[in-house]
């Protein structure tokens, strides 16, 4: 077996293909790192929530409003950012009947 080759490709002579082309950059498109430290918006704010929980609700509206079709990559930090902002939300409601009722 040779290093250097594809074997999987029939199209590309047994050579790598590159990543980024030129005639289609939608192949690059994914390429770059995420933002904030590249894990993304969705899960930094589920991790920050936990210090700030009104960042989850920010995170939520982003899921709610398919920030994600950006980058598809965000997807389930945007969403599990939203269910903690209703888990969040159902104690505080249960706590608050709790305490008044």
């Amino acid at each position: 077996m040779e290093q250097g080759r594809s074997h999987g490709c029939k199209d590309c002579g047994g050579s790598y293909i590159l990543l980024r082309d030129d005639e289609d950059p939608r192949l690059a498109r994914f390429n770059r790192r995420l933002p904030c430290c590249g894990c993304g918006i969705g899960w930094s704010s589920l991790l920050l929530g936990f210090l700030c929980p009104l960042i989850w609700y920010c995170a939520a509206i982003l899921y709610l409003c398919k920030y994600y079709d950006n980058d598809p990559r965000e997807r389930s930090g945007l969403a599990a950012s939203a269910m903690a902002a209703l888990v969040s939300t159902i104690v505080v409601l249960i706590t608050l009947a709790v305490i008044f009722l």
